[in-house]
């Protein structure tokens, strides 16, 4: 049978099939069972004011000590809350978020994405949606629901310092798949792969990843984001393989160049993707809201996952956002991105113009194209990590070494992370003229 039969092979009989999600589940997550009083809560909410219960344990509002609020925008509207509206914003609510934030989510996630699976049903992997206590939350409850000690899971290098701090307690070995500026190398992934018979991918005791993680827009460390063609070459890759990915966007918002690049959930067909959104860089990380996007079958264990733990992120938080998203709509709020994103391509561009005045002879670069950070290879350093967090201290400028972002962050690292989320240009030109001391002090 040569290639492309198989491929066609493959295709159908994915088709011919629905995803086996119980095979992917921790025993942790399978022993998880919905909790009755977290149904009677949530049954309460959709029920007509007539309804009498005395099933809740719920306090009563009229004993909180906050009336009402005003929150002034800068645009000079106001979102209110009066008596009803707080007390309902102190009280319990549904694990999954608030109705009509997710009801929201949902309507921008399918006008963002057009995912496939927004028509399936539910145990084909339908879209569903539920809200975290900011994507970190919702990232480290996907790990645990599906990387068991021992498992084999994929990984963009470098990534995430806060992706390592939730997988590498859970005993798995983790797997770094190379990227460059464009982000994961489709090529290097499928040479890591070679070493798994696909057809070995349902065998009990199977050592075939099942989990790929990747931030394909604007990565953290390394700003690199990747191509459409990457995204179609690793998710068919996913199918032969019969993997899940995880994609943590929460740059996705912040690129720099329009049209968005296509989504991993925009080519979803199998019902294979786990997406998690942020709203902290373009509404407020304070708030901590994030959402979950993925096959109910799984998002249902998620939510299970809340239940057990947070119970739900704050009310409050959340009836503040769809207050705001309600009076904007889908075409203000995407107003409103593109005013943040002019703001972060100014800063970028300030930070590159620092960096072409004072580092070209000490270190080498790619300009992100999504994000907040520059990903700076310093020329002759063969470690960052003293040099920054020692040497560049006495010069009163810091950076993040680039060895965090490693699986073994004792390794040697020549790179630095670079923010140009929060500081001046001012301030950059400033630090980019520090460092280029620092550095041609240490060669």
């Amino acid at each position: 049978m040569d290639s492309k039969i198989c491929k066609i092979f493959f295709f159908y009989k994915r088709l011919l099939r629905n995803m086996n999600y119980s095979r992917f589940l921790t025993a942790v997550s399978m022993a998880r069972r919905p909790s009755p009083i977290r149904i009677l809560t949530e049954l309460q909410q959709r029920s007509p004011p007539s309804l009498i219960s005395l099933a809740g344990g719920a306090p009563n509002p009229n004993t909180f000590p906050f009336h009402s609020a005003t929150i002034q925008m800068k645009n000079g509207e106001t979102v209110l809350f009066d008596e009803t509206m707080m007390k309902r914003a102190l009280q319990y609510s549904g694990s999954s978020g608030i109705p009509e934030l997710v009801s929201w989510m949902k309507l921008l996630q399918m006008r963002l994405h057009d995912p496939p699976t927004a028509a399936y049903s539910p145990e084909r992997g339908q879209m569903e949606l539920c809200v975290t206590t900011g994507s970190q939350e919702g990232l480290c409850k996907v790990f645990e629901m599906l990387v068991s000690p021992g498992d084999n899971v994929l990984l963009d290098a470098p990534t995430y310092s806060g992706t390592l701090a939730a997988v590498q307690p859970l005993g798995c070995n983790i797997i770094n798949v190379p990227s460059d500026q464009y982000g994961m190398i489709p090529d290097a992934l499928r040479d890591i792969l070679a070493r798994w018979d696909p057809a070995d991918e349902q065998k009990p005791g199977s050592s075939v990843p099942r989990v790929l993680y990747t931030i394909p827009n604007g990565g953290n460390p390394t700003g690199a984001s990747m191509t459409a063609e990457r995204k179609q070459k690793v998710y068919e890759l996913a199918q032969n393989y019969d993997f899940l990915i995880i994609e943590d966007d929460p740059y996705y918002f912040l690129q720099f160049q329009k049209p968005w690049a296509p989504t991993f959930l925009s080519m979803d067909v199998d019902g294979r993707v786990i997406r998690t959104d942020s709203f902290s860089k373009i509404l407020s990380s304070g708030l901590r809201i994030g959402f979950v996007t993925g096959p109910k079958p799984l998002v249902d264990r998620l939510v299970l996952h809340i239940q057990a733990s947070t119970m739900h992120t704050s009310t409050f938080t959340q009836l503040m956002v769809s207050q705001l998203l309600q009076v904007w709509g889908q075409e203000g709020f995407l107003k409103h991105i593109d005013s943040v994103v002019e703001f972060y391509r100014a800063q970028r561009d300030a930070m590159l113009s620092s960096a072409d005045k004072w580092l070209k002879d000490v270190a080498e670069w790619h300009a992100p194209a999504a994000g907040m950070f520059l990903w700076i290879k310093l020329k002759g350093i063969k470690d960052t990590q003293k040099l920054i967090m020692e040497k560049a201290l006495e010069k009163e400028v810091l950076l993040v070494p680039g060895g965090v972002f490693q699986i073994h962050s004792s390794e040697a690292c020549p790179y630095v992370r670079a923010a140009f989320s929060l500081s001046t240009p001012q301030q950059i030109d400033e630090a980019f003229k520090r460092l280029s001391t620092l550095i041609k002090e240490a060669l």
